[in-house]
């Protein structure tokens, strides 16, 4: 649902999109579309990706039925001369290009010892080099454009060392774009170019997304960022240009104050799953723990059940219910090894075993080495196992901290569902 009015400002005008067969990328050139602009999809899928829907063809046929004009290019932003061919081919169809579009990225949320150095590469060749190499190309035919505009999709340059512990290699690969904004946006000003960055304030329900968490339900729509990026591109280049807009606060001073239409459940309008890179409020004071807390090796016994222990507290108790609810299906289902390292009043370290035998837990380093090593508060990890809590929206918020396969750290969420009304 879009809730900005097309103003016909794109009419004529050719978009290079990144990444555009689907999710935010598309989003944005089908707004584009409705005012009858020219749309280049420079992306990869050609041909269906057997869990993701959408093509370049699929793409350009919803981008013409709205009105605009497409053209569909296989193009990977790692791959100069692809690039540099999709270029020449929109100057051949539409005589030009007036905006780029970055928006073509990979994501990996791991930390330094389990990221692959070629999921390292990939995310800066794609994040930060296709971000470059595409502006680089495209900077000769913006320079002929009277209303040039870079956009690219990036977080604000948010120095919270927090944000690099969590995953350093993303963090520079997402930063690298942002600082191609801040850098070009100076550069080009004499061009009358402008170069901005958008960021959505919450979890968008992409494809990539829905992998991840396997629920949409507190995130937002595509539109509300496609509504958000629209604005900003109608917007004069000579004098709208460096900003590190957040897609919330660009509707808002454009006079949308309801954001409730853009959630895909409203019911959850707020208790959304905010993104990363935000100092928002409600996070701040999480961040510290993370930030403050010490390196050190536990040396403890774990055991494969929860037994009844003298200490008082929430961090026992909770775990001796949840002992109780451990069954063979769920050991089936989640197959997955979880470390708790927790911090505050009741620090120290717990275990989950979803994975060998019948299942387990208990105070203490598992026997097997974990899968996910979850760091947290313990009033937090309460909240979390008593369903208050969401382990995507603790992650997302800075409430805890993930080392080792997130996916098997998200299955988490699934798994407290069926607990919640025991624990």
């Amino acid at each position: 649902m879009s809730l900005v009015a097309n103003t016909g400002k794109l009419a004529g005008r050719t978009l290079f999109i990144t990444g555009a067969s689907r999710g935010i990328g598309k989003a944005i050139a089908l707004k584009a579309a409705k005012d009858g602009a020219n749309v280049v999809i420079a992306a990869k899928t050609a041909e269906p990706h057997p869990k993701l829907p959408g093509t370049i063809y699929t793409a350009a046929e919803e981008i013409e039925a709205l009105g605009g004009k497409a053209l569909p290019c296989i193009v990977d932003v790692r791959d100069e001369k692809q690039v540099q061919s999709a270029i020449d081919a929109a100057v051949k169809k539409f005589n030009g290009i007036d905006i780029l579009v970055n928006n073509a990225s990979a994501i990996s949320l791991t930390g330094t010892a389990d990221t692959e150095m070629k999921k390292y590469d990939l995310m800066h060749t794609i994040n930060t080099r296709g971000t470059f190499l595409a502006s680089k190309l495209c900077l000769p035919l913006l320079k002929n454009s009277d209303h040039a505009h870079i956009l690219n999709l990036s977080p604000p340059l948010n120095m919270n060392p927090y944000w690099f512990s969590v995953h350093v290699a993303y963090t520079m690969a997402k930063y690298g774009m942002s600082m191609c904004v801040l850098g070009m946006s100076e550069e080009f000003k004499p061009l009358n170019i402008g170069v901005n960055a958008l960021w959505p304030r919450t979890a968008i329900a992409t494809a990539a997304v829905e992998m991840l968490t396997g629920d949409t339900s507190t995130s937002r729509k595509p539109e509300i960022v496609s509504d958000a990026a629209y604005v900003m591109l109608c917007k004069n280049p000579k004098t709208y240009t460096g900003n590190f807009a957040i897609d919330e606060d660009v509707l808002k001073q454009h006079g949308i104050k309801d954001m409730t239409p853009y959630a895909c459940d409203p019911k959850n309008a707020d208790k959304l799953l905010l993104d990363g890179f935000l100092e928002d409020p409600a996070a701040l004071g999480q961040h510290q723990y993370v930030l403050s807390a010490s390196v050190r090796r536990y040396h403890t016994t774990a055991v494969t059940r929860c037994e009844k222990k003298e200490t008082e507290g929430q961090i026992p108790v909770l775990f001796g219910t949840i002992s109780k609810v451990i069954t063979p299906e769920l050991v089936k289902n989640t197959q997955a090894v979880y470390q708790f390292n927790v911090k505050g009043k009741e620090e120290g370290v717990w275990h989950l075993d979803l994975k060998n035998g019948d299942g387990g837990c208990g105070q203490g380093e598992p026997k097997n080495p974990p899968d996910a090593t979850l760091t947290m508060d313990s009033t937090n990890f309460a909240d979390m196992f008593a369903g208050k809590l969401k382990p995507t929206t603790a992650f997302m918020m800075g409430k805890l901290k993930i080392n080792g396969d997130l996916q098997k750290a998200m299955k988490l969420e699934k798994m407290m569902k069926s607990l919640k009304n025991k624990v």
